[in-house]
């Protein structure tokens, strides 16, 4: 064995293991950044494409999610729904060790994360709300936000697992926190998402090249995250491969809309977006990724071909 080859074994069996329960779109880059920074991985998933996924980066796959749960050291939860959260809840204070810290990272109900924050802490399991910023193809390259919220010396324990799949973990405060800070953002991004749309809708009729827009808007005071992030997508008409699929994106939606119903803020623009997220669903996107509004707005104008 070489000197480097020693180093970089001993430096993956010196990582401690983490699971990963979800291992879809987020889930599965969150598991190729935090395998190649070292950790043993070992993920759970019930769609068979997704195990085979984390296998072929070096992650170790179980059919079961209690053996991707007992292990762990960390465990991470990327999950589609409040059901599932709370389905894997229980069985998380079933398998999982007393002391381990859980970072729960999607976008779901602050009560439904609550409730299953208490059933693990009286099995002196820690769970953590730590939604995350950014889309699934920013999360292949790290680029990703944790808004990390809850017991502070749990996010402190979790900062080398973050710092493995994540460009940068902020500390928001009390547990729900995280979910409200991510839900501001997603406000900022349905919004974002459809102006950046219409300006290369707009510069298309007039002429001017879409790639090019994307390009010089991008460096200008008019750009934003989702105009690079989804502006080429746009571009290219490539909104088939989602990181964000428009069916989970209205979740989402749903979510800020409380939320702003809750805190009486009135949000024109906001609203404004939801008929073309409808629209969109009802085109037959729901699959697609959130850059199809450009097909949404195209064919609104009555002007597509």
């Amino acid at each position: 064995m070489t000197a480097s080859s020693a180093s970089s074994s001993a430096s993956t069996t010196s990582r401690p293991t983490v699971g990963v329960l979800g291992i879809g779109i987020m889930g599965s880059a969150i598991s190729a950044n935090l395998v190649k920074a070292g950790f043993p991985v070992v993920g759970y998933d019930p769609l068979p494409a997704a195990r085979a996924t984390l296998e072929a980066t070096g992650g170790k796959v179980v059919t079961v999610p209690e053996d991707a749960i007992w292990p762990a050291q960390f465990l991470i939860l990327c999950l589609p729904n409040d059901a599932a959260l709370c389905d894997v809840s229980r069985q998380i204070a079933a398998a999982g060790a007393e002391g381990l810290c859980v970072a729960e990272t999607s976008t779901l109900a602050i009560p439904t994360k609550q409730q299953a924050a208490e059933l693990l802490s009286a099995r002196g399991i820690t769970l953590l709300d730590c939604p995350l910023s950014g889309t699934g193809a920013q999360a292949v390259t790290r680029d990703l936000a944790v808004y990390a919220s809850g017991h502070a010396a749990a996010i402190e324990a979790m900062k080398d697992v973050f710092d493995g799949f994540a460009r940068v973990t902020y500390n928001i405060g009390a547990f729900g926190n995280g979910m409200r800070m991510k839900l501001m953002a997603n406000l900022l991004v349905a919004i974002h998402n459809i102006s950046a749309a219409e300006a290369l809708l707009m510069g298309q009729r007039m002429g001017i090249d879409m790639d090019l827009a994307v390009q010089v808007l991008s460096d200008g005071a008019g750009g934003s995250r989702m105009l690079q992030v989804r502006g080429p997508a746009m571009s290219a008409g490539a909104w088939d491969e989602a990181t964000m699929k428009v069916s989970t994106w209205q979740k989402d939606m749903k979510l800020i809309a409380a939320a702003l119903a809750d805190a009486n803020v009135p949000a024109p623009l906001f609203s404004a977006c939801i008929p073309v997220y409808n629209a969109a669903m009802g085109m037959g996107h729901g699959d697609s990724d959130t850059a199809a509004v450009y097909d949404v707005l195209e064919r609104m104008s009555a002007l597509r071909g």
